[in-house]
């Protein structure tokens, strides 16, 4: 039985690294063809820029790639995309593609928050869209730069379902999660894994441990790149007995997964952000699921307006009820699972939507 609320991605799998330097900052923009958008050509030009990881992360850069991608190709018009390889580069790349001539520029990830909020400042009329973060948006109608249009993840939500199926499969007793860096978009999937694992374990009068983190503390890596430190993390985690870890950072999902071969137990991989199985094909035989964010979707829709002359800098919050986050296919692993427990995650879903389990983050509270 299916138990996947996702959309398949949107758009074309992103091109393999084609780009060019930039003196003394990041790298220069990109164009990127239009499609047929099949009607007139706009005097529109949209642009986005990735944070380290870049748009071949297999995760939240390459998915809001594809997503702007796809508006572009809609309103037939050229897309330009500038990678950036650190943070030092965040600055001089937003600063770059204003200058470019850019109406809608969208900013990947929260590490960019500030240097979009910046350039946002600098420039009311400029149309940002900001991944993954709220920049000043304190949610009261009160904003210090107007034209910035935050896209959130309730991914909490999506992560318990995740967490309840991993403590039902789990037959150690242990399952384990760690992150990138100890930023709230980056523990709301440990702590709505957690919550998953605890209602788990109230409902069925069962002890799972979650390695990882206990709701304050936890394993980071440090960073979000499959490094030595990713790998060392997953390690000590496994160590520990369990055999499901949901690694939340972007890559460092393959230092995990050099981690679980090495090991040569049976453990399973939980992907975040997009469906490892479709988007890293080689995860295919340990991916139990995902937890996604239709960072594709809302990136889309976003840039659409945008070019449409309708941009909305309202907060957008994907959630289980419109479709933001969910879960993704068991694929290998549905004649692993037991129906009874997929059945479970499926009336779970639609409680959480309901709002007979509550599920808390730092989006809700």
């Amino acid at each position: 039985m299916s138990i996947s609320i996702t959309k398949k991605l949107l758009g074309a799998t992103v091109a393999a690294g084609v780009v060019l330097s930039l003196a003394a900052c990041g790298q220069a923009p990109t164009d990127t063809p239009a499609g047929d958008g099949g009607g007139e050509a706009l005097d529109f030009l949209p642009c986005i820029v990735s944070d380290q990881g870049g748009f071949d992360d297999k995760s939240f850069n390459q998915l809001s790639f594809e997503g702007a991608k796809k508006a572009a190709d809609e309103l037939g018009v050229e897309l330009k995309d500038v990678q950036s390889n650190a943070e030092t580069e965040y600055g001089p790349n937003m600063t770059n593609l204003v200058s470019e001539g850019c109406n809608a520029i969208v900013a990947v990830g929260f590490a960019l928050s500030a240097a979009t909020v910046e350039a946002a400042t600098a420039n009311p009329d400029i149309d940002f869209i900001l991944v993954d973060d709220a920049a000043d948006n304190d949610f009261d109608g009160t904003k210090d730069a107007e034209n910035i249009k935050p896209l959130l993840y309730d991914t909490a939500q999506a992560a318990f379902l995740a967490g309840y199926l991993a403590a039902g499969y789990s037959e150690t007793g242990k399952v384990g999660t760690y992150g990138g860096m100890e930023f709230p978009t980056v523990t709301i999937f440990m702590d709505g894994f957690l919550q998953g694992v605890n209602h788990y374990n109230e409902v069925k009068g069962d002890d799972v441990e979650v390695v990882g983190w206990d709701g304050t503390t936890g394993s980071f890596t440090g960073g979000f790149e499959a490094n030595p430190d990713a790998k060392q993390v997953a390690v000590n985690i496994l160590n520990q007995g369990v055999d499901v870890i949901l690694p939340v950072g972007g890559p460092i999902y393959q230092s995990a997964q050099q981690a679980i071969k090495e090991s040569g137990k049976d453990i399973a991989l939980i992907g975040a952000d997009a469906d490892l199985f479709v988007t890293d094909p080689s995860t295919a035989d340990i991916v139990l699921t995902s937890v996604l964010k239709a960072m594709d979707l809302s990136t889309y829709q976003a840039v659409l307006s945008s070019g449409n002359d309708e941009f909305d800098a309202e907060a957008y919050i994907g959630t289980l009820e419109n479709e933001g986050v969910g879960i993704a296919d068991l694929h290998n692993f549905a004649d692993k699972v037991d129906a009874e427990l997929q059945d479970e995650v499926t009336q779970l879903r639609q409680d959480i939507i309901d709002g007979t389990v509550e599920v808390t983050s730092y989006l809700n509270n």
